[in-house]
């Protein structure tokens, strides 16, 4: 049994394991990051940390929408790094056993197949679970981080 906190995206949800997300916060004013990546929304100032803020709409290819009361950044942990994932909503924290889970379908749609670990089939609805640390490759982990030392150096 692994815990995930569950957000939604489009009519989507989607699901990261419990252990990568540090905390929930209501939308706050983001610095634009020069020469970032167009999922890169920019920057926040968290107790002093200077954190970058992905767009997983935008790194998914997914349509806009504007940001509202409902939009929320979920501070995790991305390959060592404390970034902050723009989502819709966030819906709740499932335990979701092991056995209700499925390998990714071999081509999807909606959503890159490398950041999807699995799908978990619950009675009402489907959840898309994601592997958090693959939203970035190293040339793009590059990209991003290293346009946020160009401001805060």
């Amino acid at each position: 049994m692994k815990q995930f906190v569950t957000f939604r995206l489009e009519n989507e949800k989607y699901g990261v394991d419990i252990l990568k997300v540090q905390e929930i916060n209501n939308l706050k004013e983001f610095t634009k990051v020069p020469h970032a990546p167009d999922y890169v929304e920019g920057a926040i100032n968290l107790r002093g940390k200077v954190i970058p803020v992905l767009n997983l709409r935008k790194r998914f290819g997914l349509g806009l929408k504007p940001l509202d009361e409902t939009t929320k950044i979920v501070i995790m942990n991305v390959r060592g790094i404390v970034t902050g994932i723009l989502v819709d909503s966030v819906s709740e924290v499932l335990r979701i056993p092991q056995n209700i889970i499925v390998p990714p379908p071999p081509t999807s749609a909606s959503i890159a197949a490398q950041f999807i670990v699995g799908i978990a089939r619950l009675e009402q609805e489907l959840i898309i679970l994601l592997d958090i640390d693959k939203l970035l490759g190293s040339e793009e982990y590059a990209a991003v981080f290293g346009s946020l030392n160009e401001m805060s150096g």
